[in-house]
Order: structure tokens, then C-alpha cells, then sequence
């Protein structure tokens, strides 16, 4: 029999990532674009599994309400990275020059590195913050570990995600439009 509570969390967990796709969706007018950034969510949740499996605890509505807050870090740091690789990008093609595939690598590196600190910094207060819940063993703790557990593992690997997969892909699709023709369009489109 499955545990009390967990009926509500398997229809509350598929309406989160709608939810959350629905928004990149008119955040970036892309379904790539958020796609990609429903990516972070997949890391994350390794990392947390990971975690939580190591920790030993079973899938209660703690570790769910965990993985839904995760959700949320993972997909607003991946956002942020890629608002900062279009302002690069924006700014090569505000230039008037033709770009090339080389423009498109050097703006994304150029984003992602503008993104590095502040990215460690929030993964630093959020790993900080959680990780001496997990060595707690006072009052509430037996209620705030399983929360914790998968917030610091999916922060891990997220990081990795968001900070090198990301730009990668972000500069695969840009490319892609700028061999279709279709790249100052989309800019421009996003724009408005």
C-alpha cells in the first residue's frame, strides 16, 4: 500500500515541471531553450538520488517536498546563466559584424564565466546553509534531513550542469540558428 500523502505529491510533482516549462516557455519564447533548462531538474535529481540513497531514506513526502524546492534552485541558476550568455551574445551581434560560430563560443564563454562566481556564491550558501541539517540529530531533525539530503546532492550536480553542459548547449543551438539564417531574428523575437 502506498504511504499516506503520496497520491497528492505523484499529480503535484508532474504539474511543477509543467508549470515550470510553462514559464521558460515565455520566459525565452523557445520550447529548446526550455527544454534545456528542464535539464538542470534531471542533474539535480541524480544527485539528490545519490544522496539520498547513501542516507538511506525511503521516498516520503519530506524527500518529495525536498526534490520540489530543488527543482526550483536548479531551474532559476540555470535561467540566470542563460540570460547571461544571450546579454553576451546580444552584445556581439549589437556590434553589426556577421557573427560566426567562433563569436557564438567566445560570447558564451564570455557569459559563463560572468556567471561563475555568482553561481559557486549561491551554491555556497545553499550547501552551507543545508549541510549541517544532515549532521542534526536534535529535535525536528528527523523531519528536516530528509528535506536537506536531496537539496545538497541535486546542488552538486546541477552546479556541473548549469555551469558546463548549459553554455554547451546553448551554444550548439545558436549555431544551429546561425547556419539557418534564423539567429538576429530569434534574438530580436526574444527581446520583445
Amino acid at each position: 500500500m502506498p504511504p499516506a500523502g503520496s497520491k497528492p505529491l505523484k499529480v503535484i510533482l508532474p504539474v511543477v515541471f509543467f508549470v515550470i516549462f510553462l514559464l521558460l516557455y515565455m520566459i525565452f519564447r523557445s520550447v529548446t531553450e526550455a527544454l534545456v533548462l528542464l535539464f538542470p531538474t534531471v542533474y539535480a535529481v541524480s544527485g539528490g538520488l545519490l544522496l539520498q540513497w547513501a542516507l538511506g531514506y525511503n521516498f516520503s513526502v519530506a524527500v518529495r517536498v525536498g526534490y520540489i524546492a530543488l527543482f526550483g534552485i536548479a531551474v532559476e541558476t540555470g535561467v540566470v546563466m542563460v540570460v547571461y550568455l544571450h546579454e553576451a551574445l546580444e552584445r556581439r551581434l549589437s556590434s553589426g559584424q556577421k557573427l560566426t560560430d567562433q563569436d557564438i563560443e567566445s560570447a558564451a564563454i564570455e557569459g559563463a564565466v560572468q556567471r561563475l562566481r555568482p553561481k559557486l556564491m549561491t551554491v555556497t550558501a545553499v550547501l552551507g546553509s543545508l549541510v549541517p541539517i544532515l549532521w542534526e540529530s536534535g529535535v525536528g531533525s528527523d523531519v528536516m534531513k530528509p528535506i536537506a539530503a536531496p537539496i545538497v546532492g541535486g546542488m552538486i550536480t546541477s552546479t556541473i550542469h548549469v555551469l558546463i553542459l548549459v553554455p554547451v548547449f546553448f551554444v550548439l543551438m545558436k549555431q544551429r540558428a546561425l547556419k539557418r539564417g534564423t539567429l538576429a531574428r530569434e534574438e530580436q523575437e526574444r527581446e520583445t
